[in-house]
């Protein structure tokens, strides 16, 4: 039974950011003015969010609403057990995240600017979160994009500024096919409502839905990085390192995602969609996405392309599992938010270690550095091995219940796309993993010691994540529980395990 209450707290979230932002514009030219914001921030966001943690896992749904902007459009936050679980992940990350570029970041330049943006992000990201329409996610989405360009360009250098553009042609264009999407969406419903598992009539024309299903999900499958939208990703790793993992793990490419599953989940339903038959075609689009962007990553050498490619194939297994509009893949497809994300932030903070303390930057480069930093290393091996499936660890709870949920759907097909794709993680993460530990390192300079603790604690924590969303995916208050609660709503069932 789902109970309504209103609360403050849906909008002081993502509104404590964007004071920070405010603060660090005005005092951000002190030092420790910046880092006094910038932590206080994270951490009263992180407060916040999990102080609705309990009551969002009982059933109770909190709920802010500013007004309304047009008729039945209202400016209003929605706190439901999928959007608790996008803004846990996202508000976790982000304390770590921030902390890893306080370090990383000294002695840059335009540090008021970065951090600033920087904090912007996660206000916009927490805004999506708990958007209780489109209109409202649609305006923290395009918020997001023009917050993030700044940092994507922050090095100012030509490579750095093309990269800017190409991003913002990518995802404003993605934008404006999300807004006729909604355009239509109200013309037909006049409701943008995220609230309800369905919000589209069935009675609709069928290629009316068919355009409302491609603007709507073509323009969030541009953060999401689908092939054929994807190419903006691997040139914005341009950016600085604590950048390109707010683009991979905490914000834009899971905005994309998040609003992917608002559009199948809310806005179509399973059963108008299981009727239409229009996600088998993203499905098998997610799949070649899956194999294609892996064997991409195959050919990277530089390690921050590397994980580009590999992002942009873990993000359609969330897709992929989406699509198959069964509760078991459902399950894969909001517990990979969380999955991926640990994983991936924690490579790209060792990627961004390894540069600081020796100044590589290439998997041809890492001979010997287990020996040289066997903590970061370390971390390091515990992601890789969560891509590739390996038990007790998230990636493997991932492809798990997707596999799961495929057969459930009779479509063993992706079963083997599930093995493919682990296969082909083995190949590229296995090789870093053989040069750090049983290969010399060829720079006799290089001592052991391991980066500063600032860098390194962010590292341990995002790593011991994802080992804890393997073995103890089950333990209570965990991000599992509010994902079995979002299938629950979606599916209007409980959920049965594998």
């Amino acid at each position: 039974m789902v109970t309504e209450l209103f609360d403050l707290r849906p909008v002081l979230a993502p509104l404590v950011s964007a004071l920070c932002a405010l603060g660090i514009v005005l005092l951000g030219h002190h030092e420790r003015w910046r880092i006094a914001l910038s932590l206080a921030a994270a951490v009263v966001k992180f407060a916040l969010v999990w102080s609705m943690l309990p009551a969002t896992l009982s059933g109770t749904v909190f709920v802010f609403n500013a007004g309304e902007i047009l008729p039945g459009l209202p400016f209003a936050f929605r706190v439901d057990a999928l959007g608790m679980f996008f803004a846990l992940v996202s508000s976790t990350l982000w304390v770590l995240t921030t902390i890893y570029a306080i370090a990383y970041m000294r002695g840059s330049h335009a540090l008021r600017r970065f951090f600033g943006f920087f904090a912007l992000c996660i206000s916009t990201t927490v805004a999506i979160a708990f958007a209780e329409n489109l209109l409202t996610l649609f305006i923290f989405y395009e918020l997001l994009t023009l917050c993030t360009y700044p940092l994507v360009i922050h090095s100012g250098t030509l490579k750095a500024r093309r990269a800017g553009r190409r991003y913002l042609a990518y995802t404003l264009s993605g934008g404006a096919a999300l807004l006729a999407g909604m355009a239509l969406l109200y013309h037909l419903t006049g409701s943008l409502s995220l609230s309800q598992p369905g919000l589209v009539d069935p009675a609709t024309p069928p290629k009316t839905l068919l355009i409302l299903f491609v603007l709507l999900i073509g323009g969030f499958a541009v953060k999401a990085a689908v092939m054929p939208l994807h190419a903006w990703l691997p040139s914005a790793m341009v950016a600085p390192t604590p950048v390109s993992a707010l683009l991979h793990a905490v914000a834009v490419v899971k905005a994309g995602s998040f609003g992917l599953l608002r559009v199948i989940y809310n806005v179509f339903g399973v059963n108008l969609l299981a009727s239409l038959g229009y996600t088998a075609v993203l499905a098998v689009i997610a799949a070649l996405t899956i194999i294609v962007a892996s064997l991409m990553a195959l050919r990277q050498d530089v390690i921050k392309l590397r994980l580009a490619w590999s992002t942009i194939s873990q993000l359609s297994y969330i897709v992929l599992a989406a699509c198959l509009l069964t509760p078991l893949a459902a399950l894969a497809a909001v517990i990979h938010i969380a999955n991926q994300a640990f994983a991936k932030i924690t490579l790209f903070f060792v990627a961004g270690a390894i540069e600081k303390r020796t100044g590589k930057t290439r998997v041809s480069e890492l001979d010997g550095l287990g020996q040289i930093m066997p903590w970061t290393m370390g971390a390091c091996t515990i992601a890789c091995l969560s891509f590739m499936g390996v038990p007790l660890l998230a990636g493997f709870i991932t492809k798990w219940y997707l596999s799961a949920g495929a057969l459930a759907a009779g479509m063993p097909i992706y079963v083997a796309v599930m093995m493919l794709s682990a296969l082909l993680n083995a190949t590229y993460w296995l090789p870093i993993i053989y040069r750090a530990y049983f290969k010399p390192c060829p720079d006799p300079s290089l001592s052991r010691e391991e980066p500063e603790i600032l860098l390194l604690g962010p590292i341990l924590a995002c790593a011991a994540y994802v080992v804890l969303l393997g073995i103890g995916a089950q333990a209570p208050a965990m991000p599992f529980a509010l994902a079995e609660s979002a299938v629950n709503f979606a599916f209007g069932l409980e959920l049965s395990r594998p």
